[in-house]
This record gives structure tokens, sequence and C-alpha cells, in this order.
């Protein structure tokens, strides 16, 4: 990801709030443009009145700045956070996650969901320990400060703590010091010892500072706090001792003393805390010290120390590899330098990475991050819906003008087609009235063809002796569907025997509708089956594909006459059930 153009670095203090403006070098470096900062004097460092004057503070600086709105990379004070150099033993990369959440549940003196922590490993390998350093904030001073810092206009993107922002700027600017050192930042509130070697770091938090001196001169002077704090910064130093002479302002000489005290039990804690360090953590003596922050700049500081610590002292200069642009104010900069180390670690966490990469995100903070993470992501997705949404409705605009036009070619057709149609229609009337007239007609030959049929079928299945027909009755609904032979011979001498007695008949079956069975009367020869011949012609009708017969109803179908021995010939009746139906005539 490219550098941005332009990168603000805030550390907010307990009693000092600094802002720096860097920008980006080509080499991989950084240029300081611009420097701000503002006291807060509060003697109380939880006062409810430090939000409101860090907003403040920042909104001034930023005005001298002449800056809005911008990404900020900010520390919170060490004394705010709770750090802790955890010791694991070595496991497979896929546990460490698990074990350090194990780790913090058990060191964190809070419950865990109530703070807002994070880890990184600082030492160890494969085969060694592994060396943790856990940070936690309670989330409701978090909450406290990054709203103040929001308030002012700013977005922040890594909130760190300050010490360790001195510590990825020590290795930014002494990356050639390879030697056991100490870092001294002597703060308002506590004094932040820093010890640095190759692959190892330790930190620890002394609850002395210039703080801690001012109260005790207010207490001496009976003034202030506010008071014995300019009271400090004008005229205050650390008394040499010894064979020194004191001062001719005898409460000048009363102040030096006590700062000297302060700074005596400071060297106390130091001594404790490098025999704690070569004892726990099996670091090495410090070669070499470099003091910082707000109170190391007071005059005889570091021969105070160099004179208790028996070891080489130097003040911390963390704009030893920083350019300085030709706008910034060089005076003003050179002066503040022992105050800027956290400024330039956290600089360094926008353009490069980090020894130390701590990051205290709110959870409103990591969620406006995840959103402008993928900001870029929906903002494709949005352009290529609208893109597609454009190509699509190009593509159904294209589509409705070639309907349109194929429509126009249609309806041409269809209104050609229609004429054809009700010629059509009139030729369809026409051939419909033909085909009621004919029917009668059709029906007429198909029935004429069909009687011829059936008697070849009766012929063809009669036996071929001792059996004959004498006469066929047609059935309609199991009554003769015509006049019965004797009734046609009953009176020769009228004119008409077949037509007249139609009419009557035809009326009286007016409720049936077709011709529906067959009534077949005959003789039998007298013979040696006798009336078995009559059932031969039965199982023969049987198969015909004219008759529907039931084999195993002959009963209802044969009608015999038991013969003897006085006659050469006897009737039978067979009552046929036809397939297919015929209208009545």
């Amino acid at each position: 990801m490219a550098a941005p153009a332009r990168i603000l670095a805030a550390n907010l203090g307990a009693q000092t709030i600094s802002i720096a403006e860097f920008r980006p070098q080509g080499n991989g470096g950084l240029v300081l443009r611009a420097y701000q900062r503002r006291e807060i004097v509060l003697e109380n460092p939880g006062d409810a009145m430090r939000q409101t004057q860090i907003t403040h503070a920042l909104r001034e600086m930023l005005d001298a700045l002449g800056v809005r709105n911008a990404r900020v990379n900010y520390a919170v004070p060490a004394q705010s956070v709770f750090a802790r150099f955890v010791k694991l033993p070595a496991v497979d990369e896929e546990k460490i996650e698990r074990i350090i959440a194990f780790e913090a549940q058990q060191n964190v003196p809070f419950p865990i969901d109530e703070v807002v922590w994070d880890y990184q490993l600082v030492g160890g390998g494969a085969d060694e320990q592994l060396q943790v350093v856990l940070v936690a904030i309670k989330s409701d001073l978090l909450e406290g400060i990054n709203a103040a810092v929001e308030a002012a206009g700013l977005r922040p993107v890594v909130i760190g703590v300050a010490t360790m922002g001195l510590y990825n700027a020590f290795r930014y600017n002494y990356s050639d010091v390879t030697e056991s050192s100490l870092l001294v930042d002597i703060g308002a509130r506590t004094t932040n010892l820093l010890f640095i070697e190759q692959g190892r770091i330790f930190s620890r938090s002394v609850p002395i500072g210039g703080g801690s001196v001012s109260t005790a001169l207010a207490k001496e002077f009976n003034e202030s706090f506010a008071l014995a704090e300019a009271r400090k910064k004008d005229a205050g130093f650390v008394s040499l001792g010894g064979a020194y002479a004191d001062p001719n302002d005898p409460e000048v000489a009363r102040m030096s003393k006590l700062i000297r005290g302060a700074m005596t039990r400071l060297h106390a804690e130091i001594m404790r805390s490098i025999s704690h360090y070569r004892s726990q953590q099996q670091g090495t003596t410090p070669a070499r010290v470099y003091l910082c922050g707000g109170s190391s700049s007071m005059p005889y500081m570091r021969e105070f120390f160099q004179e208790k610590l028996q070891l080489p002292v130097e003040f911390f200069n963390p704009l030893r590899n920083v350019a300085l642009a030709p706008e910034a104010n060089a005076g003003e900069i050179a002066r503040s330098a022992h105050l800027m180390g956290e400024l330039v670690g956290l600089a360094i966490r926008a353009i490069a990475t980090s020894p130390i990469e701590l990051n205290l995100r709110p959870v409103n903070v990591m969620r406006r991050h995840e959103v402008e993470r993928r900001r870029p992501f929906l903002v494709a997705a949005a352009a290529c819906l609208i893109l597609a949404l454009l190509g699509w409705s190009v593509y159904y605009l294209r589509g409705a003008a070639v309907l349109r036009a194929g429509k126009e070619t249609v309806d041409a057709n269809v209104t050609t087609l229609r004429r054809f149609q009700a010629q059509l229609d009139a030729v369809r009337k026409d051939a419909t009235g033909l085909d009621h007239a004919a029917a009668p007609i059709l029906s007429a030959v198909n029935a004429r063809g069909y009687w011829p049929q059936l008697l070849e079928e009766l012929n063809a299945r009669l036996p071929p002796e001792n059996i004959w027909i004498t006469e066929l009755i047609p059935l309609s609904g199991g009554k003769p569907a015509a006049p019965d032979v004797s009734q046609l011979t009953a009176n020769p001498n009228e004119p008409t025997p077949v037509a007249t007695p139609l009419r009557p008949i035809r009326a009286a079956a007016k409720n049936v509708p077709a011709i529906d069975g067959l009534l077949i009367r005959g003789l039998y020869l007298w013979n040696a089956r006798q009336q078995e011949v009559v059932v031969e012609y039965f199982n023969n009708l049987a198969r015909s594909p004219f008759f529907n017969i039931d084999l195993k109803d002959q009963q209802r179908v044969i009608k015999p006459t038991m013969p003897n021995n006085t006659e050469w010939a006897f009737p039978y009746e067979l009552r046929l059930d036809l397939k297919k139906t015929l209208p009545l005539p």
C-alpha cells in the first residue's frame, strides 16, 4: 500500500499533548514538516476535565498546522495501559493465538470483556521459548480518550502505547547499536524504563516523574500544583551534591535538593529494575543509558545519572534519521527533540513494518476500519452493478427496438393471414354444412355394407351340415326392431307388407337409439350329435369380431329344442349382442 502524502502523529501524555506532521521520503525515510505541543496542568490525571482539555489542545494545534479532518496515529500514556511480558513454551503456530488468549485472561487484572487488548511476539523461535508482550486498557477509558481525539476532527488509524512507540523510534534511529541499552523516559506521572538488546525487549513503569517533584514542591512551599510546576520549570535543576556549592537563593537550593531526592528514589528503582531484568528476564546489564521525556531536560539530570549509574549517559535523539523540511521550525524542534520519540515511532507505522505493531482500537474504530477496508470492493461492486444495469438497459432497449420492428412485420403478416382466415372460415362453414348433409348418406352407405358382411360372417361360421338359418331379426333394447316374418305374411292382401308396419314399430322403439342385437332362428337336422351342432355354431360365433358373446353365459344366448323320435328337424334360437350398434332406419 502506498504511503500517505501526510502523516499525523500525536502523543497524549499526562501533562503534554504533542502533534507532529511528517511526509514520507522516497527512500523509505521521514521528513518532519511541523511540530506543536500544549501543556495540560492537572494535579489529578483522572480529572474529568482531561478529555475536554485534550480536545481543546488538539484543535488549537490542528488550527496552527492548518489541518482539518485528518487521519492520525496516536499513543496513550504508559500509565493508562497494563503491560505484561510473558514467556510461552515453543508450540505450533496455529496454537499460539489460543495460548495467548488464555494467558491474557490469566494476566490481565480485569474481566477480559471489559478491556481492549493486543499482543505481539517479541522473541523466541521454533525451538525456544516465545516472549510475548501483552497490553490491555480499560474499554471505557480508551473510548473516552478516543472520543476526545475524534471530537477534534481526527480519525484514528493506529492507537499505540507510548513506550512501544519509543522502542520503534529507537530501532529506527539507532539500528547500529547492538549492545544492551536502557532508555529512561522521565514523564510527568511515571518514568518508563525500556530495556533494549538484540531480540529482546522489556519495559517497566516506575511511579516517579516530574509530577512527583511538583507535588513535593507544592507541599514544601505550601502553594498550588500549578505554581509548583511553574517554579520547577523556571529555576529547577538537580542538585549536584557533594562539594558543589548551593545556589545563593535559598528557595532554589531547597528545590534542587527536593529534586535530587526524587531522582535518588528513581535511581534506586532503576537499579532494582536492572536486577529484575537480569534475573527474571535473563537479560544483560545495560552498557549505555539514553534519557528522554519532559523531565529529562532539567539541568544536571544527565550528570546525576552518569554519576549514579557509572555508565555512559546521553540524550535520546529520535530525529537522528529524520530529515527536517525547509518550512519546519528548527529551533522549536531542537528544544523539543527529547519529547518526540513517541511521535517518530508512530509515524514509522505509516510507512514501513515496525518492530512493535500493537494497535489498541475500540470496537467502533475497528468497525470503521473494516468498512474503509471494504469500501474499494464495495465501490467496485457498485460500479460493476451500475455497468451491468446499463449494459442490460442497452440490451433491452436494443431488444425492444428489434421486437418493435419484428412486431410490425408480424402485424402486417397477421393482417394478410386474417384475410385468408376469413376466406377459410367461409369455406370451413360450407364444408361443415355439406358434412351435416352428407352424414345420413354416409351412415346409410356404411350400414349398407355392414349387413352383407354380417350375413357373410353368419354363413361362414355355420357348421357344414345338419343346421341352417331360417330367420334373422334385428334387436333394439332386446326387442325386435323390424316386424316378425309371421306378421309380414299374416295378411297377403295388404298392398305394402313391408313399409306399412315399419312406422308403428319405429314409433314403438322411439326411445331406443340403435340396433344392438340380432335374433337368429333356424333348424337343425336329427343327427348323432343332436343339439351339439347348435353349441358348435355358438362357439364359432363367439370368435367373430361382430358379436359380443360371453362363452360362460351360454344359456342366455342359446334357446334349443329337445329332439324326439317323431320329428326329423328341431328349431333353435340365438340371441347375439352386436359389438357395433347401428342407428335405426
